[in-house]
């Protein structure tokens, strides 16, 4: 039987980071798990590869299909925007273990959805001030920068990663992204643990 690891973060605690390199651990063999938005494509990023990149009809769609596992909406500076796990056959637990990046919310809901013992959380943290410098850094980079979406993601994930919220879902292991080798070191030490 596999399982889903369910990584989480704040923004800019390295999630892209980790969870490219635990793609690329051969010794496991994970499969990519890639989520639906509404958002704007930023550069750099294709098609099915971070997202699968789509629009609210799109959206409604899958849903009336009864093929959304969760989904988050974000009131941003620039519309809404929908974050969302799709039923649409790429997922088989009976034979793969699977990577997913998510929020804690996201997570629960997955869970709920194929089972918690199915389902690993790991979740990330790093220092404020640190995760908001590179948050600087990855919007300057973008060809429009949307500098007011990144300050209200930041605000946004004291309550998304609050404390209550991380007990709540039951979370008990956390991981501390403050050096990426050390850290990756101990997910993997981690998931091959509860698999």
């Amino acid at each position: 039987m596999g399982k889903m690891i369910y990584l989480m973060g704040k923004s800019s605690s390295g999630k892209d980071t980790i969870y490219k390199r635990l793609l690329g651990w051969k010794a496991l063999n994970l499969k990519q798990v890639v989520l639906y938005t509404t958002r704007p494509i930023r550069a750099g990023e294709m098609e099915g590869e971070e997202y699968h990149f789509t629009d609210d009809a799109g959206f409604m769609e899958l849903e009336a299909q009864g093929k959304v596992i969760e989904a988050r909406a974000y009131h941003t500076y620039h519309g809404l925007w929908r974050y969302f796990t799709v039923d649409d056959g790429s997922i088989d637990l009976s034979s793969h273990n699977y990577l997913i990046i998510g929020t804690i919310e996201s997570y629960v809901s997955t869970a709920e959805y194929f089972g918690r013992d199915k389902v690993l959380p790991v979740l990330l943290t790093l220092d404020d001030g640190i995760r908001l410098k590179r948050a600087l850094n990855r919007e300057m980079q973008q060809e429009n920068p949307k500098y007011e979406e990144m300050c209200r993601r930041f605000l946004a994930d004291a309550e998304d990663f609050s404390e209550e919220k991380i007990k709540n879902a039951g979370i008990t292991r956390t991981f501390s992204n403050e050096n990426l080798n050390s850290c990756l070191s101990q997910i993997k030490e981690y998931i091959q643990e509860n698999l």
